[in-house]
């Protein structure tokens, strides 16, 4: 059964960073395009970022050159780099594939930016 389980989420100031990581287990992830998505209150869940198997990127125009995604093949892990964070990028963030049937979600990791 896959399980996806996102960490690394906090409150921070405008300005600051984290590290969101996303442990994927009962699947082949080497093979998957994998994205991080943030959803907020009454807003539908949206693309942040995404990086296929062989580590191309793709960014949200609202985070090019603020956030940065990886991948760890040998740890079934995926990374969400975010700096100098803005008030916007409040919610909650999820990670799953970037097409095709979604894998079962987590229960996200929550990203707070204050002002």
């Amino acid at each position: 059964q896959v399980q996806l389980v996102e960490s690394g989420g906090d409150l921070v100031q405008a300005g600051g960073s984290l590290r969101l990581s996303c442990v994927v287990s009962g699947t082949d992830f080497t093979t998957t395009t994998l994205a991080w998505y943030r959803q907020t209150p009454g807003k539908q869940r949206g693309t942040v970022a995404s990086i296929t198997r062989t580590g191309t990127t793709h960014y949200g125009d609202s985070v090019k050159g603020r956030f940065t995604i990886s991948r760890d093949n040998a740890k079934n892990t995926v990374y969400l780099q975010m700096n100098s964070l803005k008030p916007e990028d409040t919610g909650v963030y999820y990670c799953n594939k970037l097409a095709g049937p979604a894998f079962p979600w987590g229960q996200g990791t929550q990203v707070t930016v204050s002002s």
